[in-house]
């Protein structure tokens, strides 16, 4: 074997690549959260955790989530108010109340909500 194919063999054996990780959920879904009160669209996707170390810390460690799992960006929204929030799939259960959520930025993103689900906006699609 050439020299720098056995470089890049040793390369590519080096790298740690996270485990495969399948989203139960897409966007445009509407999801309620397993343990707090609140529901939400599902607005982004990140295959395993993508947001900042604080933020992890955060939370109790004995409710902490693996990283190693697909988290949703959600337009969310309890009694009192809408937020965004970031949750982990093991966190989310599918929404059985079948109608909309109440967020103000939905507009931007979304257009339409058939069949239980959001439409996404043309311009928001890849």
């Amino acid at each position: 074997m050439p020299r720098h194919e056995s470089l890049l063999t040793d390369l590519w054996a080096a790298i740690k690549a996270p485990p495969v990780t399948h989203a139960e959920f897409a966007i445009g879904d509407v999801v309620r959260h397993r343990l707090f009160d609140f529901r939400g669209v599902i607005f982004d996707v990140d295959p395993v955790f993508a947001n900042s170390e604080e933020w992890y810390e955060a939370i109790p460690e004995g409710m902490r989530p693996s990283r190693d799992q697909p988290f949703y960006h959600l337009l969310a929204e309890n009694a009192e108010s809408s937020y965004v929030a970031y949750v982990s799939q093991q966190n989310l259960i599918a929404d059985d109340e079948g109608g909309p959520v109440h967020h103000p930025a939905i507009s931007g993103i979304f257009h339409g909500f058939v069949d239980g689900r959001y439409e996404l906006r043309r311009e928001h699609r890849h």
